[in-house]
């Protein structure tokens, strides 16, 4: 039902574990309360079950916070205020502020919208900075929001082109060992930003760029000693570029152009005794004019809801690699 401009929704939500009932709710429902408080919704408790109404957003955030509660009594039989208090924040944090506004692409069915605060960050970071550079683990929407502002420029007339560019580290730059030509050679390794093209613009319009070098795929060992005006170039996995590597990459940036490099720093694949590029032009790049530095988090994630309790799980592993 909706009342004037704003859509009311109810929801009923059962609980995973009757045994839970007592923490989740809180002594006197005093968690429930909590919640209520802090989304303005209605909330009610019946045995098993739990009803909110409300605003439809208000009412979905409520629901994560009792989501993303009993998550936690799954492993530990306690829940304080603060535990709530936390739970409240970090749903706040995943969502943007009011008034974020979707990039337009090229299929009229697709709406591209960042979905948390720190993804909001990051798109206005590329759209007011020429080098933006961004790390976070998977998930965070490193690859596909790049991809989106790049397409959405294109569609604008604000750029002429768009270059995908990705190490090849698995077959150690050295393609020509691969069947097909060039781009099929290097296919697999872009297979995640076609993917999110694929999203934004028909197939066959991918195919005609591509053909008209509107698209260009290039691996990075191949960018050597080329100047890109006019264009939204995006270096994917960049953890896996050397510092030479990265040294070269960057000085491609020409006039009117948009460069953008995203990767996950704890995911190096390079040799040990190798650093790598990304965490290197981190370091030397965080106080230079015209350029930004993002850092997405597990609170960014947009994935499967599992893909975030995957992340936390290996928490010890997941730690930044030189």
């Amino acid at each position: 039902m909706s009342m004037g401009d704003v859509e009311t929704v109810e929801l009923t939500l059962t609980i995973g574990d009757p045994r839970h009932r007592g923490a989740l709710y809180g002594p006197a429902d005093r968690h429930l309360r909590r919640i209520r408080t802090a989304f303005d919704v209605r909330i009610s408790a019946r045995d098993d079950h739990v009803r909110i109404s409300g605003d439809a957003d208000a009412v979905d955030r409520a629901r994560s916070v009792l989501e993303e509660l009993q998550t936690r009594l799954r492993s530990s039989p306690l829940l304080d205020d603060e535990h709530v208090v936390d739970a409240i924040r970090r749903v706040d944090v995943r969502r943007p502020e009011s008034g974020s506004s979707s990039l337009r692409v090229y299929l009229a069915s697709a709406h591209v919208t960042p979905r948390t605060a720190g993804q909001e960050a990051y798109v206005n970071a590329i759209r007011n900075h020429d080098l933006t550079i961004c790390l976070g683990p998977a998930g965070t929407g490193k690859t596909y929001l790049a991809v989106a502002v790049a397409v959405s420029m294109l569609k604008e007339g604000l750029i002429r082109s768009i270059v995908l560019v990705r190490p090849a580290v698995e077959a150690g730059e050295k393609l020509g060992y691969l069947p097909g030509d060039l781009q099929a050679k290097v296919n697999p390794y872009l297979r995640p930003l076609f993917d999110a093209m694929h999203d934004m613009m028909p197939f066959e319009q991918v195919r005609n760029f591509i053909k008209n070098d509107i698209i260009e795929i290039v691996p990075l060992a191949f960018m050597r000693g080329r100047t890109l005006n006019h264009a939204a170039v995006i270096l994917d996995e960049a953890q896996n570029a050397t510092v030479r590597q990265m040294l070269m990459f960057l000085t491609r940036l020409g006039n009117g152009s948009k460069m953008i490099a995203t990767g996950d720093d704890t995911q190096v694949d390079l040799e040990s005794d190798r650093q790598s590029g990304l965490t290197d032009a981190v370091k030397r790049l965080g106080q230079t004019p015209g350029v930004a530095i993002v850092r997405l988090t597990e609170v960014d994630i947009v994935r499967h809801p599992l893909v975030q309790q995957i992340v936390d799980a290996y928490g010890n592993m997941m730690q930044p690699r030189g």
